[in-house]
């Protein structure tokens, strides 16, 4: 049966369960209220989305019904899993590609290789491109190759899940060149983002430590405020 035109929500859905999958194994497959949660996640997620518990689930029967998604039985709590490999026809490392652009929106091969790295090590930018490639010129296509915005030095890729997206596709243009150590300049900005995204992350996270501390009367050595 040929895979039907995916809702924005149910692509989410599906990523959320390949994401959660890697990255808290121990939960998964996962209840209908941490697939909800993973939805309607703030961080790594383009765009933020808020929905409710029934509507993930009307899409989770949506997924079903394209044997995308699996409900797990032998449990007090019901929980779903993916079949994306198997229901999309494509390898793993496609799959992880495709995941994260389902979550995070257009990137480049060097962010994708970047965000990637939890679901799967890429040995490098052009293996990303690779599989990508392999994805656009397949039918049916999974991706496109965005137009290079003015001033990028890499074109951005898109996944055609949820139907075509509103720009032409454009001849690959000339790889962005690479510094010293190896890496693209275009790779080092990706890694300075997430870097500041973590930073923001974990200050919230100490934040909170020292606040519930403090309420349990806990020490710490942070010093007393001034």
């Amino acid at each position: 049966m040929a895979l039907r035109t995916l809702s924005p929500l149910e692509a989410r859905v599906l990523a959320v369960l390949v994401e959660k999958q890697h990255t808290v194994p121990d939960s998964y497959p996962l209840s209908l209220n941490a697939l909800t949660l993973g939805c309607n996640q703030k961080t790594a997620r383009d765009p933020v989305m808020n929905v409710s518990e029934a509507d993930v689930l009307q899409a989770i029967e949506g997924l079903k019904e394209q044997s995308l998604v699996n409900e797990v039985s032998g449990s007090r709590v019901v929980r779903f899993e993916h079949n994306a490999p198997r229901g999309l026809g494509l390898p793993t490392q496609s799959v992880a590609l495709l995941t994260l652009l389902m979550l995070r929106g257009p990137q480049t091969a060097a962010e994708l290789r970047l965000h990637t790295e939890r679901l799967h090590r890429f040995a490098d930018i052009s293996s990303v491109e690779g599989f990508l490639d392999e994805m656009a010129e397949r039918e049916p296509r999974r991706v496109v190759r965005l137009p290079r915005a003015p001033g990028a030095r890499e074109a951005r890729w898109a996944h055609l899940l949820c139907g075509e997206v509103d720009v032409p596709a454009v001849t690959p243009g000339a790889a962005a060149p690479a510094e010293p150590n190896g890496a693209s300049a275009d790779e080092i900005a990706a890694l300075k983002r997430e870097q500041a995204r973590m930073a923001t992350e974990l200050q919230q996270l100490r934040a909170l430590v020292l606040r519930l501390a403090g309420e349990l009367g806990v020490p710490t050595d942070e010093p007393p405020a001034s």
